[in-house]
């Protein structure tokens, strides 16, 4: 019984940083719902905020695993943009259909991924000022690729990324989506499965577990989180493309992170370079590739914002590296190494997400709205270091 106690104290204090922020996001939604008199709750603004926040949160997602390496990329506003302007280019332009363009945009971004790793990994140049200077230069590309004006009229393949939903599969109703329903139905009985998987697993190799009462209740949670957000949907247009492409690329990324030898690397790497070194991880190798990967996943939430917007401007993703940076932190990475979950960055994105949609609903200047999100920044920073100093 003691030890029980004492697992659920230590599971609750590792983890009480999730908690904040999961309850702070309920905080502010409350209290968006009560500024706006409701509308910030309504399921079409929620869907709203749903797209709004993919793009930033697939951007977020790699950035866990940048900054778990201790290390940071500014460029990210201007990489997005780059890269969504030039897929922007090749339909418009050129013609090109929907396939070809998304592949040969995210090798785009594997190339300049690769460039960040080569200075960084192998010439050791620190990684602020690599990004810092690829953010102009990649500033300097996207007026290149665009001339400096709005290049529209993406087909309906890639503009489906960002703008469509999930078509129902039964229902006639254009209120309700049923095909939201069976994908919040099954995401519901994985989640049931995986969690007492993983129980068992823990059981067989001695692990302590939470007492059964407290893991139903758990499961319980977070079914009634997923049919409440999946309701919204159900009732509103369904799910969009760009959400469904957010929650594999988490479920993807959160693999490699939590279960490849790779990803374990990558935190070992951000907690003591210098041990990694010495136990025998190759550490250049190691962040030349995360580099890569990193700039996969950045051309991909390039061509969602492009998508959504319908258009690459010379002004996209202005700011961008603030939100992806601040989500990150918010949702529990340590700027100081070595920790940090992907499902956090998904919740930190929400929050960044809904400060800009509730203060845009309450039609706060933009001015203020810039000071908002630095502090919260900062604040988030200044959390993350005084509870790594207590520990």
């Amino acid at each position: 019984m003691e030890k029980k106690s004492s697992f659920l104290v230590e599971s609750f204090r590792r983890n009480i940083r999730q908690y904040t922020m999961i309850l702070a996001l309920l905080g502010i939604w409350i209290l968006f719902f009560l500024l706006t008199q409701g509308t910030f709750l309504t399921p079409r603004n929620l869907s709203n905020l749903f797209l709004q926040t993919a793009t930033v949160a697939i951007v977020a997602i790699g950035m866990v695993l940048i900054i778990v390496t201790n290390n940071i990329d500014l460029s990210i506003g201007s990489f997005a943009a780059f890269t969504g302007a030039i897929a922007a280019v090749l339909q418009v332009k050129y013609g090109w259909s929907a396939v070809p363009t998304i592949l040969v945009t995210i090798m785009v971004g594997f190339l300049i991924g690769a460039f960040h790793g080569f200075w960084i990994a192998k010439q050791k140049v620190p990684a602020f000022i690599v990004t810092l200077a690829t953010m102009l230069v990649l500033r300097g590309g996207v007026l290149g690729v665009t001339g400096g004006a709005t290049i529209s009229g993406l087909t309906p393949g890639l503009k489906a990324i960002g703008q469509d939903y999930l078509p129902s599969i039964f229902s006639t109703n254009p209120k309700f989506n049923d095909t939201t329903m069976y994908v919040a139905g099954i995401a519901i009985i994985a989640l049931i499965i995986m969690t007492f998987r993983q129980r068992a697993k823990r059981q067989h190799y001695g692990f302590t577990v939470l007492p059964m009462g407290l893991e139903l209740l758990k499961i319980l949670g977070l079914s009634v989180v997923i049919a409440i957000i999946a309701s919204i949907m159900v009732f509103n247009a369904g799910i969009p493309y760009c959400v469904l492409l957010l929650a594999a690329l988490t479920i993807i990324i959160n693999f490699i992170a939590t279960k490849t030898t790779f990803g374990r690397h990558l935190y070992a790497i951000g907690g003591n370079i210098e041990a990694a070194k010495l136990s025998g991880i190759d550490t250049t190798k190691h962040l030349l590739w995360m580099f890569v990967f990193f700039g996969g996943l950045t051309s991909i939430g390039g061509m969602v914002m492009t998508a959504r917007l319908d258009a690459a401007t010379a002004q996209a993703g202005n700011a961008m590296e603030l939100d992806v940076i601040a989500a990150t932190v918010i949702g529990g990475t340590s700027f100081l190494g070595g920790e940090g979950t992907i499902f956090g960055a998904i919740v930190g994105a929400l929050v960044m997400a809904s400060l800009d949609n509730g203060m845009s609903l309450m039609n706060l200047d933009i001015t203020y709205q810039y000071v908002v999100k630095g502090l919260i920044l900062l604040l988030a920073v200044w959390v993350d270091i005084s509870t790594r100093n207590k520990r």
